[in-house]
């Protein structure tokens, strides 16, 4: 007879609301042998909550790798393994990709277990376009690798979406403004599911100064939303980069943006940053 092997399920669990917690969630919860909780008090609350009395084990960025060998053990043996974040579902910038790429490459099975997620319950609520986004995760901590991190995706279509901590979000959000310009629009979404859920509209710079003056507004970790880069108006894109670059090649880059910009009918700031996503504007910086 074959031998069992068990299952190891990845459950969302709610972001704030504990009323969002599924049925189903809460019945596999209870049903695994044992939980892998990326913080044991965190998800013990929940689990009191729920008068769940399934064991825990930590499973976090600190211990992932021993910690996920020792669950495969578990696993292979015939029991069944529940894997949680402190908040959502797990491995959207949360520990579990060890662990889950462990399992596939072992052939274990692997059931996800859907529910709450930041990302999406903010986009879903943001006003801003949600055919195609971009999920980020968490940005860089410091203003200059932000900055090159923001020019990586600079003219991105989709809708941005990212994560940040309450204390670093005016910075980051100052940083977008430099790299992405004063134009476009942002969301910052803080509390989501909670009493006291906000929406902040503006541009990245608008939010930056409203964050700055309201202590209440950097409590806790926040969702970023940023409007997607739109092509400049006027020549197609083509068009404009051919023109751009005969310019650029016996002019400074600011000057033949502002040329090409004339010429066909683009916007000088975003022809100026194509040049130098193109490489045309070497040793030229932002003001």
């Amino acid at each position: 007879m074959e031998e069992r092997r068990g299952v190891l399920y990845v459950v969302a669990t709610p972001i704030g609301n504990l009323g969002d917690l599924s049925e189903r969630a809460r019945k596999t919860l209870t049903d695994v042998d044992l939980i892998a909780a990326e913080d044991t008090r965190q998800t013990r609350h929940l689990l009191e909550h729920c008068a769940i009395n399934t064991r825990l084990t930590a499973y976090h960025d600190h211990n992932e790798a021993r910690a996920a060998a020792g669950l495969i053990e578990t696993l292979e043996s015939g029991r069944s393994v529940a894997l949680v974040c402190d908040a959502g579902t797990p491995l959207i910038s949360d520990p579990g990709y060890d662990l889950v790429a462990a399992a596939r490459a072992k052939g274990l099975s692997v059931v996800p277990i859907p529910g709450a997620n930041a990302a999406i319950c903010a986009l879903s609520a943001a006003g801003l376009p949600s055919d195609r986004f971009l999920f980020l995760g968490f940005p860089p901590r410091t203003s200059a690798a932000r900055r090159a991190w923001t020019q990586t995706f600079a003219r991105e279509p989709g809708t941005l979406v990212f994560y940040e901590s309450g204390r670093r979000a005016a910075a980051t959000l100052t940083d977008l403004a430099a790299v992405l310009g004063e134009t476009r629009r942002a969301v910052v979404a803080r509390e989501l599911t909670k009493r006291f859920e906000t929406f902040l509209f503006g541009t990245a710079r608008e939010l930056a100064g409203r964050l700055e003056t309201d202590d209440e507004q950097r409590l806790g970790e926040l969702v970023i939303l940023v409007e997607g880069w739109q092509d400049p108006g006027g020549a197609d894109q083509a068009e404009q980069e051919r023109v751009l670059r005969i310019l650029a090649a016996d002019l400074p880059l600011r000057q033949a943006a502002g040329l090409t910009a004339r010429l066909t009918g683009g916007r000088k700031n975003d022809l100026y940053r194509m040049g130098l996503d193109l490489g045309l504007g070497a040793g030229e910086r932002d003001p």
